[in-house]
């Protein structure tokens, strides 16, 4: 099948720039491929909220991508696009993760004053961050820096250091290279330091369910298993944990060779995971085993946190793969 067979796939996007420019890398592969494309804009409370400036309620899940499922479910659109760690993990009836494309560096960064790493900020400096996560991380560092809760886009945060309300603001890289602002970070954050969220970096390509065709057209055309394989692992945790994408949960896996009993090499799964206790303290752990046993890995190291003292947040429901 080619994608002509399709007739106008609508593609539908948020507002932002990130979200536009990552919707854009999509809908430019479809039609590499043989696709018309039509991109559609969808308003999500996410944006709104962001936009002025409030608070999110409750847990957060879903602000940014509820509104894309339901413009798929009535028929406004005929593709979403995610950023994979805004996705809840629990799956929507009548809406299927058709691909997971391949994942760009799903690294932290700072972008601080006067060109500074987070070593040579003195103590007391001024760190705007909207995610516990990164708030969590960064006082486990004991650096002696002041965190204070900002929200906005990409570049609304960058404009907060450039106009000194805050002394370097913490982003993810991929957002930031997406629109074309890498060179703007000061340092690149090692995971040692700071584990991004699960899934960082990735995208979550959804169709709705009955359109078969599409989803094996999306899948064939965008769809990267080591990504997904990855990604997996992660979510597991953060299902695990019971953690809506605003807790203070970080994990990374990777794809590693390694050598068998009989000297061969072979790809094995490498995940880091981070989480709090009631009281904020961190909790670290790892795990390895075999790429087809992501998800039971990230479930494994999630109870070994769980045992370690994380605070357990209450179940949110399964990760969705791909139907194959």
């Amino acid at each position: 099948m080619t994608g002509p067979d399709l007739g106008t796939v609508r593609i539908g996007t948020r507002a932002s720039l990130l979200a536009r420019t990552q919707t854009q890398t999509v809908a430019d592969a479809l039609a590499a491929a043989g696709a018309t494309v039509e991109i559609v804009h969808v308003a999500t409370d996410g944006d709104a909220t962001q936009a002025a400036n409030i608070p999110l309620a409750g847990s957060g899940v879903g602000v940014f991508t509820s509104a894309l499922r339901e413009a798929l479910l009535d028929g406004r659109i005929d593709v979403a696009v995610h950023s994979y760690k805004d996705l809840p993990t629990a799956g929507l009836s009548g809406v299927v993760l058709a691909a997971v494309p391949e994942r760009a560096d799903p690294r932290d960064v700072l972008v601080a004053r006067d060109q500074m790493v987070l070593g040579e900020l003195p103590p007391g400096s001024v760190i705007g961050t909207g995610s516990p996560r990164r708030t969590a991380q960064l006082n486990a560092l004991g650096l002696g820096l002041e965190v204070v809760g900002i929200r906005g886009n990409v570049e609304t945060r960058i404009r907060k250091v450039t106009d000194g309300e805050v002394d370097g603001v913490i982003l993810a890289r991929a957002g930031l290279a997406r629109i074309g602002r890498a060179g703007e970070a000061t340092e690149v954050l090692d995971p040692l330091q700071m584990l991004p969220a699960p899934s960082q970096g990735a995208l979550a390509v959804e169709c709705r369910a009955a359109d078969t065709d599409l989803e094996t057209f999306l899948r064939s055309t965008l769809h990267d298993e080591s990504t997904f394989t990855a990604v997996s692992a992660e979510r597991a945790v953060l299902q695990e944990l019971g953690s809506p994408c605003s807790a203070p949960i970080g994990a990374l896996a990777d794809i590693v060779e390694d050598l068998d009993d009989d000297g061969r090499i072979v790809e094995r799964l490498s995940l880091r995971a981070f989480a709090t206790t009631a009281e904020g303290a961190p909790v670290r752990n790892s795990a390895t085993g075999e790429t087809k046993d992501a998800e039971q890995i990230g479930r494994s190291l999630a109870a070994e946190l769980l045992a370690d003292g994380a605070e357990p947040r209450g179940a949110l429901g399964a990760v969705s793969p791909p139907t194959q």
